[in-house]
């Protein structure tokens, strides 16, 4: 079920990172720069999975989305003053990371500045674990990293998350390949679903405004969380 998850994940990456790529959603660089350790962190995922309890692991993901999902909640609400979906002037001293784009739902180009690189780094390197372990994308990690830590857009934190974590998966697919543990049947049919569902996401991310994705991101994290919680006790 691992293998064939981190397959039909290359495919919607695959699918939906040319799109994003081509309307400027997606940082190019930010997403290079930290899918280094992402892809590391995934290979070594996938060759420990056997030697880790799955149960321990399960757990401590568990326990560390539900303040994330907190988090992302609050910011979401406009509680926390600095939202990640407000629109930022270029600034004295912007990095290479810093980029924008249009967005059709404010109708406004909405620029942004990263920052706090090296610990997102680190981050991302147990994310692409945690695909490699689990079988899960690592976006669920790897988009409140970009919004919360380093300052970018929801919208634009989810299309380089989609395109950092095909990357991170194939790595984890190409070892489970190897070791002939991908069931073809099943990871075609998955496949064929998750693609149709990409493509109605990409519809929604245009749409939605980035306060609204950061709630529903939430909700998703904590039903994530819950079940994850689950399955460990």
């Amino acid at each position: 079920a691992v293998a064939a998850s981190l397959v039909a994940i290359v495919a919607t990456s695959s699918a939906v990172a040319a799109v994003n790529v081509e309307r400027g959603l997606a940082n190019i660089r930010l997403g290079i720069t930290l899918e280094v350790t992402t892809a590391l962190g995934s290979i070594a995922g996938a060759l420990i999975a056997s030697r880790v309890p799955g149960a321990t692991v399960q757990l401590l993901f568990a326990l560390m989305l539900f303040p994330v999902s907190v988090l992302m909640f609050l910011k979401g609400r406009g509680s926390l003053k600095k939202a990640a979906a407000q629109v930022l002037p270029a600034a004295k001293g912007a990095s290479s990371f810093d980029s924008g784009f249009f967005d059709p739902a404010l109708a406004a180009h909405t620029h942004y500045q990263v920052r706090n690189m090296a610990p997102a780094s680190v981050v991302s390197f147990f994310a692409g674990s945690l695909s490699g372990l689990l079988g899960i994308g690592g976006g669920v990690v790897q988009v409140p990293v970009m919004n919360l830590l380093c300052g970018v857009p929801m919208k634009a934190a989810a299309a380089t998350s989609n395109f950092i974590i095909g990357v991170s998966a194939a790595a984890s697919a190409y070892v489970y390949f190897r070791k002939g543990l991908i069931p073809f049947e099943l990871t075609a049919v998955i496949v064929v679903g998750v693609l149709l569902g990409s493509f109605l996401g990409i519809y929604a991310l245009y749409k939605a405004r980035s306060e609204k994705l950061q709630v529903l991101f939430s909700a998703l994290t904590l039903l994530v969380a819950v079940k994850m919680l689950f399955k460990a006790l």
